[in-house]
């Protein structure tokens, strides 16, 4: 199992990589947007429409990012849009993680579908205008999110449950502890401030959303880290809540060692679009 892991991760850096860095942003477009059709896909069947269903769902979210594409919005989607997903995400999120599985059976199949579509083109858009900042911009927000995993993982693994006697979200995903969300917080707010000394002393004038974030968001700034790595846990905590509605242990077996592309991404979904409309507002 480790070496198939190893072998997916290495094939899908040799593929991103070179797409991230191209100085023409098509590659980085095509590519992104078959990965979230890929997930779209996914999406239905986790929410149990059928085979054609699901394909009719990778088609649709394709379509809307090429529409997206189009309409010029990579490169100045309105600010509105990134409003109403940050509201979007706090409020679903926090809902269904209140209200668990048995609540989110009780929506309509129909709406559940048409929702997480919705979401799915949004976080595609975040990333191809992240993208359109620069490189800087993106791998910030993405190494956040990453951060906030990897932090998560070892302080659960260390001390979960030492200091907090209840778990995060035991009907969700059992494995989660306060503990490990606390040291993802700390992971985000290291990782901020290495990346800001970074982009000061080598006088980059493409900024990350770091640097962004301290010099114009002043005392904001680290309330506003914390938000973030706790929207990426709900990320997680989503996705992991509708594979448990489904009776799913992963999302799809689209990637060997790593389970689908869902399991990859469920922590940027709401992120990235949180860190466009925090771009807005600065």
């Amino acid at each position: 199992m480790l070496k198939q892991r190893i072998i997916t991760a290495l094939v899908m850096l040799a593929v991103l990589l070179p797409a991230l860095f191209a100085s023409d942003s098509g590659p980085f477009m095509g590519l992104t947007m078959l990965l979230i059709a890929a997930g779209a896909w996914e999406w239905g069947r986790m929410n149990g429409v059928g085979t054609w269903g699901a394909w009719l769902g990778a088609g649709i979210c394709w379509l809307l990012c090429m529409g997206a594409m189009q309409s010029g919005w990579v490169q100045h989607a309105p600010a509105s849009i990134w409003w109403l997903a940050g509201l979007l995400w706090v409020l679903l999120g926090a809902w269904m993680i209140h209200r668990g599985v048995a609540g989110w059976l009780r929506w309509p199949q129909g709406m559940r579908w048409t929702v997480g579509l919705f979401l799915l083109a949004l976080a595609w858009l975040a990333m191809a205008q992240a993208h359109h900042r620069g490189v800087n911009f993106l791998l910030s927000v993405l190494v956040l999110v990453w951060a906030a995993d990897v932090f998560a993982y070892f302080f659960g693994r260390a001390w979960g449950g030492r200091w907090v006697p209840f778990k995060l979200a035991p009907g969700i995903s059992p494995g989660k502890s306060w503990e490990g969300v606390l040291g993802g917080m700390l992971g985000v707010l290291l990782v901020a401030v290495v990346w800001t000394q970074v982009d000061q002393n080598a006088g980059l004038t493409n900024l990350s959303f770091f640097s962004l974030l301290f010099q114009q968001g002043g005392l904001v700034a680290i309330p506003a880290l914390l938000f973030m790595s706790t929207m990426s846990v709900v990320g997680d905590l989503v996705e992991s809540l509708v594979k448990r509605s489904a009776g799913l242990k992963d999302s799809s077996g689209l990637l060997p060692g790593h389970g689908g592309v869902l399991d990859r991404v469920d922590a940027l979904l709401p992120t990235l679009p949180l860190a466009m409309m925090m771009l807005a507002w600065m």
